[in-house]
């Protein structure tokens, strides 16, 4: 099978790298990268498969536009985007399926991109214009388990464990600064909780831009648990916490 990939930086390079070591004929399509099977023209897809689409999320919807004039109606299309509403607006020529993996880390770029990365992720797919089992099977070979929802859920969804926490990992980092005695003596602790400070600059600001109700949502919600949390019976609710956190991570 082939499959095209348009993007080669953290994800897109994972995913060149990973499908190049299986039973794949993988063409990368990137503007800085240089190898082999990497090019700039895009006329490189017309006889992939699959394509996944793997560029910033504001340059997403040009790519998408821009492959309607270039491959087959047959070729199936995914974007890997940490938003799905703003790609699900308009029904392409082509099968296009939406989805983003859930997996990454503070880096960016080819440079960072690695063998495994999907192992063990949840692999969102929000199939409003139809399915396909082999780009099911692709995610799958990747390491990562498929969940399928609508784009609304899954954007609400990520406000709450990603969009939100990078927010709240900055602001944590803001706050802290402010005080010289507090980041002098800051370990471990301090260095976890504002890991998700260190994002993709360019992701960061897409995914406070395009998502910034679900956002300021999860936020009013992070508030009110702070509250009940110190308010009244806190021993029992982190025991609470703890116990769920742990299974959920097993």
């Amino acid at each position: 099978m082939k499959v095209g990939i348009i993007g080669l930086g953290l994800i897109g390079g994972s995913i060149f790298k990973d499908l190049t070591k299986r039973d794949y004929d993988v063409i990368g399509i990137s503007q800085s990268q240089t190898g082999v099977n990497i090019y700039k023209d895009y006329s490189y897809l017309k006889e992939c498969e699959i394509i996944f689409v793997c560029s910033a999320m504001n340059k997403t919807l040009e790519i998408l536009d821009k492959l309607e004039n270039i491959i087959p109606a047959d070729t199936v299309v995914t974007d890997v985007c940490s938003l799905k509403q703003f790609v699900c607006k308009k029904q392409r020529p082509y099968k296009f399926i939406p989805s983003h993996p859930m997996a990454g880390t503070e880096h960016k770029g080819f440079e960072n991109s690695l063998e495994g990365l999907f192992k063990g992720a949840k692999w969102v797919i929000t199939p409003v214009f139809g399915e396909d089992e082999n780009l099911v099977n692709i995610i799958k070979e990747l390491g990562a388990t498929p969940v399928f929802t609508t784009p609304a859920k899954h954007d609400e969804a990520v406000a709450l464990i990603s969009h939100m926490p990078m927010v709240i990992a900055q602001a944590i980092f803001k706050t802290a600064k402010e005080n010289e005695l507090a980041l002098k003596i800051a370990a471990s602790g301090f260095r976890d909780m504002t890991r998700l400070a260190m994002s993709n600059t360019e992701m960061a600001n897409d995914m406070v831009q395009m998502n910034a109700e679900n956002i300021q949502n999860s936020i009013l919600k992070l508030y009110k648990s702070i509250g009940e949390l110190t308010n009244s019976n806190y021993l029992e609710q982190i025991e609470e916490i703890k116990l769920n956190r742990q299974s959920m991570f097993i």
